[in-house]
């Protein structure tokens, strides 16, 4: 049983990002895990810098993209909204079937919180979810991709982040 678990989530480092990957014509992009990664630890300094519940938050972030061990990673506009919370609620409920229920319903009420933007900890980890994304462009950016492609995602991130903080750090970046 927990073995399916593992295996599930270990499947999130062959699942690429595909927005770099069909917007921008990288061959080879980081995989969902390594943006996972990169998310959770900028939420734990952020988390801890202001007194957030950080070892939730660290969870949260380790499950925010686990879905998409079963639904691959849908490009914005690829499928509705309310479709794509559908396909993923279905798969969170299919991943966490795999291990005991008490540990499952915590998780899936970490889930939950994260979809729904129900608290602070969810609210920061989705704004530097699009900061990991940012950053990411920038580093592809001095790997020699398109500016003009990546900047679409530097965009997007300034759009959908709501911390006057986090829009702090999006200044200063610049393409190298």
């Amino acid at each position: 049983m927990l073995f399916d678990f593992f295996y599930l989530v270990a499947e999130l480092k062959k699942v690429p990002r595909s927005g770099w990957k069909n917007k921008v014509g990288i061959e080879h992009p980081e995989s969902v895990a390594d943006h996972s990664y990169g998310t959770a630890v900028m939420a734990m300094v952020l988390s801890d810098l202001h007194n957030f519940d950080t070892e939730k938050i660290i969870k949260m972030a380790l499950l925010h993209d686990l879905a998409e061990s079963i639904t691959g990673d849908f490009m914005p506009g690829e499928i509705s909204k309310e479709n794509k919370k559908t396909v993923e609620d279905d798969a969170m409920k299919e991943i966490l079937s795999k291990i005991p229920r008490d540990v499952a319903n915590q998780y899936s009420e970490l889930w939950k919180e994260y979809s729904e933007l129900q608290t602070k900890e969810s609210v920061l980890l989705h704004d530097v979810d699009k900061l990991e994304m940012a950053i990411q462009a920038v580093k592809y950016s001095s790997e020699g991709f398109s500016n003009e492609k990546l900047r679409t995602f530097l965009e997007s991130a300034k759009n959908e982040i709501k911390s006057k903080e986090i829009h702090d750090i999006l200044d200063t970046i610049s393409y190298k």
